[in-house]
């Protein structure tokens, strides 16, 4: 293979009812292209191709203009025959080897097309669709999203997933069925995979890639602790955005469903999410969902983004929420003896309530008896007994406290209790507390499923032109 020795984007223009394709000067001047010299042109209609070689009996010559006192050489192919392998397409990349020019569509164009041959090679075969999970925890999102799609009618199956922590990936395969013997286990840090070329090229493509980007440079406790303006300023997770970027490039996703703290929306993350999928052919839809609009007692909002290739036809505007229950939290409530060790009076906890509010300060306990309808949001940190957090009533005692359960937290956001049963406090509490409300995640699921069957039957044309003129202009 000849080295590239240029590599450009071009714009097809129209002359004269025809496509045109004009280069000038510096890629045909690379390639050996000169003024006077001759070359041919052909066609690959199968690989959308056109590839212009340097040939002494060429049938097309090189033109010239001046600029200045130099002559430049001029290619004008402005024909319909050799560009109709390009039809609808606003731009192409030139390549540029020596006595050769390849003519191709754009990169983002052409992984565009592949991920939708194959997701409707696939729908229509009934084969089950190849998921890829980053910042993957427990697999709690992953559990959700292959519960979703079943409910819509499509298998699936984890192709691979990628989590930091050990003990994560330890527990997520021995005990979530989604973890299959063909899946890929990746521990390591999600910037360490994105550019580790060797690790890359071993990941398969797949139809789905979900995730959650870590939060904590995002969420208002994490800005406040570290007293920072924006979410990147976060030195372990503020830009992970591009490593995850990097990786969807690679696996080249049909959707891509991300989960993050509402505050997310806002920061400059999320502006380099949208517009960077944009350019790789994806249209961006988010919204928030409310935990409470599926009858869930930890009433928690988390942002949703769902990203499809252009084409497909995707809206939250008609996702399903199930008709409002009233609910207590004795419906979640684990049988705790009333003599257990984990009843506590909290002292230090409310001396300090009483000094937050003699101070004006917001944080207190939320106190949670069994006719409680609601329960403030369960987090990560919950094990630690903090001043925020939600404590349980003793039935007899009103001045014995104690923590939620795993098994009370693990229901409160609606997760399958298998996948955190006989775990400790700490871990537990950690994995749900960084996980989503699993129903409003299934309902999406299933809502995406639905829409990728109604594409099906007739899958869009999809261009580069949509996402690429607004690059060249601002060129």
């Amino acid at each position: 293979m000849q080295s590239m020795l240029a590599y450009a984007v071009r714009r097809i223009g129209l002359h004269r009812g025809s496509p045109r394709l004009w280069l000038q000067g510096r890629e045909p001047a690379k390639g050996g292209f000169h003024p006077g010299s001759r070359f041919n042109v052909q066609v690959d209609r199968e690989r959308s191709t056109v590839v212009l070689e340097v040939a002494d009996d060429g049938v097309r010559l090189v033109s010239s203009k001046s600029k200045g006192a130099q002559a430049i050489p001029v290619i004008d192919l402005n024909s319909r025959e050799l560009l109709q392998v390009f039809e609808g397409m606003g731009a192409v990349r030139v390549v540029v080897e020596l006595g050769r020019i390849s003519i191709l569509p754009l990169a983002s164009e052409v992984r565009a097309q592949r991920r939708c041959e194959r997701l409707r090679r696939k729908l229509l075969a009934g084969e089950p669709l190849s998921v890829g999970t980053v910042a993957s925890g427990v697999g709690i999102l992953d559990a959700a999203a292959h519960a979703g799609l079943a409910a819509a009618g499509l298998t699936s199956q984890l192709a691979f997933f990628n989590e930091v922590r050990e003990d994560c990936v330890d527990h997520m395969v021995q005990r979530n069925p989604v973890v299959g013997d063909e899946t890929i286990h990746v521990q390591a840090p999600m910037q360490e995979l994105a550019f580790d070329s060797a690790a890359m090229a071993r990941l398969p493509e797949v139809d789905l890639v979900i995730g959650g980007i870590p939060c904590s440079g995002a969420s208002r406790a994490g800005k406040a602790q570290r007293g920072s303006s924006h979410a990147e300023a976060h030195p372990e997770v503020g830009h992970l955005i591009v490593a995850f970027l990097a990786i969807v490039a690679k696996v080249n996703p049909a959707a891509i469903v991300l989960e993050n703290v509402v505050p997310w929306a806002h920061t400059a993350s999320m502006c380099i999410l949208r517009n960077q999928l944009r350019d790789l052919g994806y249209d961006v839809h988010d919204t928030t969902l409310k935990a409470s609009d599926w009858n869930l007692l930890e009433h928690r909002d988390r942002l949703c983004v769902v990203a499809v290739t252009r084409g497909l036809t995707f809206s939250f505007d008609s996702l399903e929420r199930p008709a409002p229950v009233a609910q207590a939290f004795a419906n979640i409530m684990d049988d705790v003896p009333l003599d257990a060790d984990c009843w506590s009076p909290m002292t230090y906890l409310k001396e300090k309530r009483q000094r937050d509010e003699a101070s004006g300060s917001n944080f207190k306990m939320t106190i949670v008896g069994p006719d409680s309808s609601r329960l403030a949001t369960l987090t990560k940190t919950l094990w630690k007994r903090q001043s925020t957090g939600n404590f349980i009533q003793h039935p007899l005692d009103p001045e014995l406290l104690r923590l939620p359960t795993v098994a009370e937290h693990a229901r409160a956001k609606g997760v399958d209790l298998d996948l955190v049963r006989d775990v400790g406090m700490t871990f537990g509490h950690e994995v749900l507390g960084q996980a989503v409300s699993v129903p409003p995640f299934m309902a999406v699921f299933k809502h995406l499923g639905s829409a990728l069957l109604t594409w099906k039957a007739a899958p869009a044309v999809h261009r580069a032109a949509a996402f690429c003129l607004p690059i060249l202009k601002a060129a």
